[in-house]
């Protein structure tokens, strides 16, 4: 029975698994510089006998056929990339590139798809259709390495009917998977203002363009917009994260940077705020007697699991998994490049839970304490391999 051999090859598999996970956690690398990550990734393909494409630089595509190969064709994606923190974590696969940090999991993902790409290849008289693997770059940065994947034709040749994402989930407890139907995650734009006037003697004021005050009174007006314009049943938010201007005690500098983040789940809306955002800026920065640089970076789409596809995939993690460990995602302001890939086929993101409050391994994503339970390697190895193997368009 196919669900059998792939939980027991998971199984099996596990420690050999945890071990590449221990190698990539250790070697982590920035967006768009995933050069080791993906030699590995190639170098771990080679091995089990996968043949493979380098696409958008650093990204790796692969594809395996079972029986009858055009009569499914099914995507599986993981990212590679890390983020630019200084891991805090005292254990023997510590980070080993100062400042950079697998903090958000895409170790674990790389690591689960590697090892789902190994079951597949050696299940592959026992299933039909065909299976891609996508290894993807630059998830954590704009403009996304799903973009450049997409541009480049990763959607391609053969074209999936449907593509499935994996993300670790600390919130969830190990043992545990989480899917949701429809909208799951947000758009997100980045904001950058920089406001420019006279500066000055801070004893004399009235002779300067007070740039710190008119930061500060921008930074307050912009939250009007969120809880004034939006429709409150929908959920957006607008964060200021960065304020830098000045550098002594008694001088009003003339020039203040902020940055933020814009997150929306109604795409109709997100781009009625972002002129909101340009008015409001406009009026209180020049209104104030200063000058307004303002960009906001579009970044990516909102995520959304197509709802017969993704009951297809909750089904299935029922019977691999047991209906009692699924669970419903949760709504969630955090955004992801998978989106990109939702908006042209069928797609299913789901959640794979990595926590041990016994273990004390209960910190979150995108903080130098994040780690995972390693038994969770095998969940995910077995249900990205299953659903690889056995998922379909109804």
């Amino acid at each position: 029975m196919l669900k059998q051999k792939i939980k027991d090859l998971a199984k099996q598999y596990q420690a050999s698994f945890v071990e590449i996970r221990h190698h990539l956690h250790a070697h982590p690398e920035l967006s768009y510089q995933e050069f080791e990550t993906s030699a590995f990734i190639q170098q771990q393909l080679t091995s089990y006998g996968i043949a493979f494409e380098i696409m958008a630089t650093t990204g790796v595509v692969a594809v395996i056929q079972g029986n009858n190969p055009e009569s499914r064709i099914i995507a599986l994606r993981a990212d590679m990339d890390a983020l630019a923190i200084t891991e805090q974590n005292n254990v023997a696969y510590k980070s080993l590139n100062e400042g950079v940090m697998h903090a958000c999991g895409h170790d674990v993902h790389t690591t689960c798809l590697l090892g789902a790409a190994k079951i597949l290849n050696e299940t592959k008289d026992s299933w039909e259709g065909t299976v891609k693997l996508i290894f993807q770059l630059g998830e954590e940065k704009n403009p996304g390495g799903a973009s450049l994947m997409i541009k480049e034709g990763v959607l391609n040749n053969p074209k999936p009917q449907g593509i499935i994402g994996m993300h670790v989930h600390p919130g969830l407890d190990l043992g545990k998977l989480s899917f949701k139907k429809g909208r799951v995650m947000a758009s997100a734009d980045e904001i950058y203002i920089t406001i420019k006037g006279k500066g000055g003697h801070a004893a004399a004021p009235h002779l300067t363009a007070d740039t710190i005050l008119i930061a500060s009174q921008l930074i307050v007006s912009l939250q009007q917009i969120i809880s004034r314009k939006n429709n409150p049943t929908s959920p957006s938010v607008l964060s200021i994260c960065t304020f830098n201007g000045g550098h002594t005690t008694n001088v009003i500098p003339s020039e203040v940077k902020l940055m933020g983040t814009f997150r929306a789940m109604d795409e109709k809306w997100r781009y009625e705020a972002h002129e909101l955002i340009r008015q409001q800026s406009k009026a209180v920065v020049e209104g104030m007697g200063a000058e307004l640089d303002l960009h906001i970076d579009i970044g990516y789409p909102t995520v959304d699991n197509e709802p017969i596809f993704t009951t297809a995939a909750w089904k299935l993690a029922d019977e691999f998994m047991g209906k009692e460990n699924v669970y419903e995602t949760e709504l969630r302001m955090g955004a992801e490049d998978f989106g990109y890939y939702t908006q042209q086929i069928p797609g299913c993101f789901f959640r794979l839970g990595v926590r041990n409050e016994a273990k004390g391994i209960v910190n979150n994503v995108h903080t130098p304490l994040f780690d995972i339970d390693e038994a969770a390697i095998e969940t995910g190895i077995g249900m990205m391999a299953w659903l690889g193997a056995t998922i379909k368009m109804p």
